[in-house]
């Protein structure tokens, strides 16, 4: 039994103190087989996991194994991309320095320049630091919005944006030749190890520290996206903002920028401190409901007009505004993309900076009503795979062939990208450019509600709906790949009522008329199914990548937001059956 080989290995190598916690689960079979069944994925979004000793845990001996193997790709493409290194960073988790600091070790005693950030910075912070820097590489300490017992560590390319699947399957098998134990690390003088408040300081040889130089240039940087500042000058002290970190990374930048703006804000007392129990939520998800319920207790208590809210690595926003009523209410992802994407087009149009080639970027899962918005500007809208790697990689793309200008992308799961100064989520500049936002459309005498409003009776009412769909247990993930593959095997020709007008299976690269007529598209093969109705609706059902869920999505529009509603909650209620 491959799992029993892996547990006594680890039991024989682990270090003393914790030996313990592996010895409490000789008798436990299942458990065993949890840990050490497999050894944690590693894909183009890097790992991610429980922490706790074992293959399938995170760990301070996965950590290192996975360095071990970027270093081993690193050192392949020669000593250019080892002096250019890596840069580090990590959010407020349990064990995110210490394996922040085990992976500028590892990479260090390989000869690879680690530049280790001083103290908690976001991913958008990471992200723009692997261009700034001109490193070769960039790791993130993350477990993004997962609950407390995560973390996870994400990798990023020279160019600031995810590895690719090339990259990836060429870091995976080096990772694959090393054992867990043995990894080289350097030296570091214990009397050296608080970094804290250093900037560009050596720690040993291959080692930095950075710090505020870094931040400095970032926030020089999103300043230039500003499209209001004559808006901000006018109401932003009028502005009232209440805004949580739910006790992560985004504390500082974010309260950075505002300070910048110069717009008054307050703080949720009870979620500003970095805390890795995330004690008041029950995740740290901008996503769910109850994230923002101290921030709209708050808000109502001190009359404030906006609340904001980012998750621990800060790349994802989530937001509640008035109603014309004065009630709070919390905007979707898509919404607020919407609102984001229309305001940065209209701008620039006003402005007359709106480039003749403009493009904006959105996920297979994202609102249909963002690609009606970029139509009314003239600007091109332009679909990729879930994931902000794949927005990175269109950014990308953009700036080799110079054939489109990017403004604006965002997937429908709070993620918000304006600028190329990053080619991942970007909570900070999203906070800087929603209030300036607000301050624009106050300055106009229109609320952002009713600006959302008048989208909707422009273009036409859309309602989306998301839920997940969990499958428990050590084959939880096996279940799950299961149902897609019988998915794929029933021919749906209506779902709730509606006729299903094409079908179009990602995994196959193939899309289907209900004609029986078929064509090639041009994505990544990726395993999603979507269903396009008649009028232009769609369902759509994917796996998660990081966890044994499946994930449903619906877009549905009719002439009224009542109606839109219920149309999506009788696709999706149809569509559930299918995969329960």
């Amino acid at each position: 039994m491959e799992y029993m080989k892996n547990y006594k290995h680890w039991l024989a190598n682990v270090k003393e103190e914790e030996r313990a916690e592996l010895v409490a689960l000789a008798s436990d079979e299942k458990e065993l087989k949890e840990r050490f069944a497999l050894p944690l994925a590693f894909g183009t979004a890097g790992m991610r996991g429980t922490l706790g000793l074992g293959t399938f845990r995170m760990n301070e001996y996965t950590v290192a194994r996975a360095t071990q193997g970027l270093a081993d790709y690193i050192k392949e493409q020669g000593k250019d991309a080892m002096e250019r290194g890596v840069v580090i960073s990590y959010d407020t988790r349990r064990m995110s320095y210490e394996f922040a600091m085990k992976a500028a070790r590892v990479l260090a005693a390989n000869g690879v320049n680690a530049y280790l950030f001083e103290n908690v910075r976001p991913v958008p912070i990471c992200s723009f630091a692997v261009g700034y820097l001109g490193t070769f590489s960039g790791i993130m300490i993350t477990a993004s919005h997962n609950p407390k017992e995560y973390n996870g560590y994400k990798v990023y390319g020279s160019d600031g944006a995810q590895l690719s699947p090339e990259a990836t399957a060429r870091v995976v098998s080096f990772i694959e030749k090393r054992d867990y134990f043995g990894v080289p690390e350097a030296t570091v003088d214990p009397s050296r190890e608080n970094v804290m408040g250093k900037d560009n300081v050596k720690l040993c040889d291959h080692i930095t520290v950075m710090g505020k130089s870094v931040d400095e240039a970032y926030f020089d940087r999103i300043a230039k996206l500003s499209l209001s500042p004559e808006a901000v000058a006018k109401e932003g002290g009028n502005l009232k903002i209440v805004y949580t970190p739910l006790h992560g990374s985004g504390y500082k930048p974010v309260t950075e920028i505002l300070s910048r703006m110069q717009i008054p804000y307050n703080v949720v007392p009870e979620q500003a401190e970095p805390d890795p129990e995330f004690p008041t939520v029950k995740m740290p998800n901008p996503e769910m409901p109850d994230a923002l319920t101290l921030g709209i207790k708050l808000a109502e208590t001190l009359g404030s007009d906006v609340v904001i809210g980012t998750d621990p690595d800060a790349d994802r926003m989530g937001v509640a505004v008035r109603t014309n009523k004065g009630e709070f209410v919390l905007l979707t992802g898509n919404q607020t993309g919407v609102l984001l994407m229309d305001y940065i087009l209209r701008r620039h149009k006003e402005k007359g900076t709106l480039p003749q080639n403009a493009a904006v970027v959105k996920t297979i899962v994202t609102t249909s009503l963002a690609e009606k918005v970029a139509a009314s500007y003239g600007a091109a809208c332009y679909d990729v795979l879930t994931g902000f790697k794949f927005i990175g990689e269109k950014i990308d793309l953009f700036q080799k062939t110079g054939a489109h200008t990017f403004l604006f992308g965002y997937e429908e799961s709070y993620g918000y990208l304006a600028g190329t100064h990053a080619k991942d989520k970007d909570a900070v500049v999203s906070t800087m450019l929603f209030a300036e936002m607000v301050c624009y459309y106050k300055s106009v005498g229109v609320s952002l509600y009713d600006r959302l409003q008048e989208i909707y009776k422009t273009l036409g009412y859309y309602a989306e709906k998301t839920i997940s769909v969990y499958f428990k247990g050590l084959d939880g993930m096996e279940i799950m790949a299961n149902k897609t593959k019988a998915l794929r095997k029933v021919d749906i020709r209506e779902i709730a009522g509606w006729k299903v007008a094409s079908t179009v299976d990602f995994l196959a690269g193939e899309k289907t008329y209900s004609s029986g007529k078929k064509e090639k598209i041009d994505f990544p093969k990726s395993d999603v199914m979507k269903y396009f109705l008649e009028g232009g609706d769609w369902v759509a059902i994917r796996p998660s990548g990081t966890e044994p869920k499946l994930k449903l999505y619906v877009s549905a529009s009719a002439t009224t937001a009542e109606k839109a509603a219920e149309k999506a909650a009788a696709l999706l209620d149809q569509m559930k059956g299918y995969v329960e």
